[in-house]
């Protein structure tokens, strides 16, 4: 779906210095609606976020603009667009766009929150967890997806080792 009345669905939320963004294919309707990220109740990312570490405390998701005091960003790879990753056109997805931002924000780690986020990017399958090849000086995970609809592939692991490579830097 397209949402032509304003410039992105989701606003990015990135800075120079992050420890770690997260990067998702495009926002759900439910999150395009209340113009917060992973806004689902369905949805598992904060509870996740705060389950492996990164936040001190379970935070609700019209709270992600305070994401970055704690060195996280948030991005999508199709900013125009929202709904299931099944709707969304083909050209939806600007894998060039999110490669100028990793270029300029240079955060310590780029974690694609499923493994359609990481293939509309790299253009092929990929493994979950840690890609071989950096951005840069990125490093990039690939995790499952928080969403309710891919709870059959769900693993926290992933999660939990983009969270350590993160807190670590």
């Amino acid at each position: 779906m397209t949402d032509d009345t304003v410039e992105h669905v989701l606003p990015d939320v990135m800075l120079p210095g992050l420890r770690l963004v997260f990067c998702g294919t495009a926002a759900g309707t439910r999150s395009a609606r209340q113009r917060a990220y992973y806004a689902h109740p369905g949805n598992m990312f904060w509870r996740t976020v705060h389950g492996v570490g990164l936040t001190p405390r379970l935070l609700r998701p019209e709270e992600f603009p305070l994401l970055p005091s704690f060195g996280i960003g948030l991005t999508d790879l199709a900013k125009h667009h929202h709904g299931n990753d099944d709707e969304l056109p083909r050209d939806a997805f600007d894998s060039a766009s999110l490669r100028m931002k990793i270029d300029r924000f240079s955060p310590h780690v780029l974690a694609f929150t499923s493994k359609n986020a990481a293939r509309a990017f790299y253009g092929r399958d990929v493994a979950f967890g840690e890609q071989p090849a950096l951005l840069g000086t990125t490093r990039c995970f690939v995790l499952p997806s928080p969403s309710g609809q891919a709870r059959a592939s769900w693993r926290i692991e992933p999660w939990a080792d983009a969270a350590s490579a993160a807190l670590s830097h």
